[in-house]
């Protein structure tokens, strides 16, 4: 019986701690820091679960909240009041916006609404059925010459797919749905961002239920590519016939939006223009596969041209990565607004949209 007695306030501590994991990355960031220059203030809340962020022009930022199924737009001349564009969504993950029309991504769908202004109206399913499961249908993005691409999950986490558009960077014809395989082995491609005189950036993170995963990765895309899942690991990262990342962070931290500095920004990182290489930031949202806390995060990655004489274009590049800002929750989407600021959004339950300023 004693012994028991002596066991109880351990067990109670351990079941403290684990419930503390659980509920720590969601509550109200209290220790959040930004590097010594820099402000974080927060701009918006109550939103269900921010997943994506664009803006439709210098006063009006567009939000994906998944957990309401809706379409906001933020009012940044009126503290951000939103207004509802879309509603009745199923899972909306990212959107694309053009001056005819916008795109949503929806889980396992893309529909395309007409556009008038700030009024979408007359859908088209594009493309649906791709299967959800561990993971489902992300960002939508698009190259210069209007080919779009979506970004779509793995259904699990080390698995061979039945469908091919699992784990994989699609390209979509805007026009007529027509679709395929872009990239393959992309385990869970969250976003990515078109970095003119790079190519497409995107992230991609490794598996979650062993203890010696592959790290978090940043991509460049090259068409036709494989990038290792379901067949790399920490021993093999990068498996025969597939391309290795541009930037790596590390493993079981989630490295999900991402977003290219521009020149006009006050926050650190390379001028382009003057050619000393691109700075892209990112959200590190974290982990449930973790004792400790690790990610709740912005990194910012500056890539610079490498001395290599390489033909492989991922191999044409150097990066190094810093944390920016720490203890932020759970940040998820993030973009730079016209001002040159930051702004990004913690998922959950009354989701939060800050913003990064020079001081």
């Amino acid at each position: 019986m004693g012994v028991r007695t002596h066991l109880m306030p351990v067990v109670l501590l351990l079941i403290f701690l684990l419930l503390a994991r659980e509920i720590y990355p969601y509550a109200e960031p209290l220790n959040s820091k930004v590097i010594d220059g820099y402000s974080l203030e927060k701009v918006a809340t109550g939103f269900g679960g921010p997943t994506c962020l664009e803006w439709a022009d210098e006063h009006h930022l567009l939000m994906c909240d998944r957990d309401e199924g809706r379409i906001l737009s933020l009012n940044a001349s009126d503290e951000f009041s939103s207004t509802t564009l879309l509603s009745g969504l199923s899972n909306p993950h990212g959107l694309h916006l053009t001056a005819e029309h916008i795109f949503i991504s929806e889980e396992g769908k893309l529909t395309r609404y007409e556009r008038t202004n700030f009024t979408f109206t007359n859908p088209s399913i594009l493309i649906e059925g791709v299967p959800s499961g561990n993971h489902q249908t992300n960002a939508i993005n698009a190259f210069p010459n209007g080919t779009l691409i979506w970004h779509s999950g793995s259904t699990c986490n080390v698995c061979s797919e039945d469908d091919e558009r699992n784990a994989a960077l699609l390209w979509v014809n805007p026009d007529t749905g027509e679709h395929g395989v872009l990239a393959s082995g992309v385990r869970n491609s969250f976003d990515g961002v078109w970095v003119s005189g790079m190519g497409y950036l995107f992230s991609d993170n490794g598996r979650d239920l062993n203890f010696d995963p592959p790290n978090e990765e940043i991509n460049l895309l090259v068409a036709g590519a494989s990038y290792g899942w379901p067949d790399d690991d920490a021993d093999n990262p990068i498996p025969a016939g597939t391309l290795g990342p541009v930037a790596q962070w590390t493993p079981h931290t989630s490295l999900n939006g991402i977003d290219l500095r521009p020149n006009n920004s006050p926050l650190p990182g390379l001028n382009s223009s003057a050619g000393e290489g691109y700075t892209v930031y990112a959200t590190v949202y974290g982990s449930w596969n973790t004792l400790l806390p690790q990610g709740h995060e912005i990194v910012r990655i500056d890539f610079t041209p490498s001395p290599t004489n390489s033909s492989l274009p991922t191999e044409q590049w150097d990066s190094e990565i810093t944390r920016f800002a720490t203890d932020l929750g759970t940040p998820l989407p993030v973009r730079f607004g016209p001002d040159g600021n930051l702004y990004y959004a913690t998922f959950g339950s009354g989701g939060t949209l800050y913003r990064i300023t020079a001081n």
